[in-house]
C-alpha cells in the first residue's frame, strides 16, 4: 500500500500525499471540488501494462482545468475495465486554488517557478516539489507531459525546455508549433527534462471542450507508445519558436485594455491577445502610453532588461522597436500582475547531422 505522506526529513512543512488507486468516486469532481476530496498535492500511482510510467501533470495553476478534465475522461472510459497500456503517475497540483478558480491564491507563491532550478525565494512549496521530482525520477518515467490553458487566444502548441530529439518528437505529436524555452526557471518540464523526454501542453483558453478533446487524445496517444524517436524531426513537421524575451507592466504603473480613464496610464488594444502568434512588424501598435513615461518592461533569458531594444513610445504610442512574434498575450489584468503580458519568440531552424551550426537567435545590444 502506497498511501502515505514523505517524512519530514524529505520536505519539511510540506508533505504530497501518494497514493496507489484513484480515491473513490475522484473522477466525478470537478477541479473546483477536489480539495474536499484530497488533503493536498497528490501522486497517484496507476499500473499499466508497461511499467516505466507517464508522468502526468495537472492543476499546477488552478484555473487551468482542462489538463484534469482530460484525466477524468480518459480515465472514465474504458480504462475503468481494461487496464492502462502504460502506467500512468498523476500529480495533481494546486487544490485550493482550484476550488476558488484562480491561477494561485494570494497567500501562495506560483507552483510552477518552485520546482528545482528555481530562482524564486525558498519556500516549502520548493522542498515539497523537489521531493515529487526524486520520487517520480526513481520510477524512471517514459515521459513527462503537463498540462496547461493560457488566458488569450493562442493556438494548441507545445513547449520543451530541451533540444533534445525525443523531447521535440513527443511535442510535434501535439502540434506542430512547438516553443523551446528556458525561461520562466523552476517549471515541472525543465526540472523533468534531466531525466525523461518532458513537454508542456498548451490547449488554449480553460472550459473549451476542445483544449479537453485535444489533451485526452494526446494522453491515449502517450500511453499506447513503445518508444520515441532519437531522429529530430522532419523541417515540415515542425515550426520551431524559441522564446526570447519576457514582457511585463511595472507594478507602479495602472493600465486598462480597450478602455480609458482618469487614472491608467497604459491603455492596450482590447484584443491585442490575437496578435498571438503573428509576425509582428517594426511600428505595431500594441498601446497608448497616456502619462508621460509609462513603458512595458523587456527581459531577455539572462534578466537583462531590452526594453529599449524592443519598444518605443512616438506621439503617445507604445509600438514594437522590431519585429518579433509574441505568445501568451492576455487581456486578463490579474494574468498579467500574477505573470506577465506575453512572451517575444522568434523562429528556430533545427540542426540535422551534417549542417553547419545554427547560432541561437540573440537581441541586439540597441535598438536598431
Amino acid at each position: 500500500m502506497l498511501e502515505r505522506m514523505l517524512s519530514e526529513d524529505q520536505a519539511p512543512h510540506m508533505q504530497p500525499v501518494i497514493l496507489d488507486h484513484l480515491p473513490s468516486r475522484l473522477l466525478q469532481h470537478p477541479a473546483t471540488a477536489l480539495a474536499r476530496h484530497l488533503d493536498g498535492p497528490t501522486l497517484i500511482h496507476l499500473p499499466g501494462r508497461k511499467p516505466n510510467p507517464l508522468f502526468v501533470s495537472v492543476l499546477q495553476h488552478g484555473n487551468e482545468v482542462s489538463g484534469w478534465d482530460a484525466v477524468r475522461r480518459l480515465l472514465s472510459g474504458r480504462y475503468q475495465r481494461d487496464p492502462l497500456p502504460r502506467s500512468m503517475t498523476l500529480f495533481i497540483g494546486n487544490i485550493d486554488a482550484a476550488a476558488a478558480a484562480r491561477r494561485y491564491l494570494p497567500d501562495q507563491p506560483d507552483m510552477n517557478r518552485c520546482w528545482p532550478g528555481s530562482r524564486h525565494p525558498e519556500t516549502p512549496w520548493h522542498g515539497m516539489l523537489a521531493s515529487v521530482r526524486d520520487h517520480a525520477r526513481a520510477l524512471k518515467p517514459f515521459a513527462s507531459i503537463d498540462i496547461h490553458n493560457n488566458t488569450g487566444e493562442n493556438p494548441h502548441y507545445a513547449a520543451v525546455n530541451r533540444i533534445d530529439p525525443r523531447a521535440l518528437n513527443l511535442a510535434s505529436r501535439f502540434s506542430r508549433t512547438v516553443v523551446y524555452f528556458t525561461e520562466p526557471a523552476g517549471v515541472q518540464s525543465a526540472a523533468f527534462a534531466e531525466f525523461c523526454p518532458s513537454v508542456t501542453l498548451e490547449c488554449g483558453p480553460p472550459g473549451k471542450r476542445s483544449g479537453t478533446d485535444h489533451a485526452m487524445a494526446y494522453l491515449e496517444n502517450a500511453l499506447n507508445l513503445d518508444q520515441l524517436s532519437d531522429q529530430l524531426p522532419h523541417p515540415e513537421d515542425i515550426d520551431l519558436f524559441q522564446v526570447t524575451t519576457v514582457v511585463r507592466v511595472p507594478d507602479e504603473l495602472t493600465f486598462l485594455f480597450g478602455e480609458s480613464g482618469p487614472d491608467v496610464d497604459i491603455q492596450f488594444e482590447p484584443r491585442l491577445d490575437r496578435l498571438n502568434f503573428t509576425e509582428l512588424p517594426p511600428g505595431t501598435r500594441l498601446a497608448r502610453a497616456t502619462r508621460n513615461g509609462a513603458m512595458l518592461r523587456a527581459f531577455d533569458t539572462d534578466g537583462q532588461d531590452r526594453t529599449d531594444a524592443w519598444f518605443r513610445v512616438a506621439d503617445g504610442e507604445l509600438v514594437m522597436q522590431r519585429s518579433a512574434m509574441p505568445a501568451m498575450l492576455t487581456t486578463e489584468i490579474e494574468a498579467v500582475r500574477q505573470d506577465c503580458l506575453c512572451y517575444l519568440m522568434e523562429r528556430m531552424r533545427l540542426l540535422h547531422p551534417g549542417e553547419r551550426e545554427h547560432a541561437q537567435p540573440k537581441l541586439p545590444e540597441s535598438a536598431p
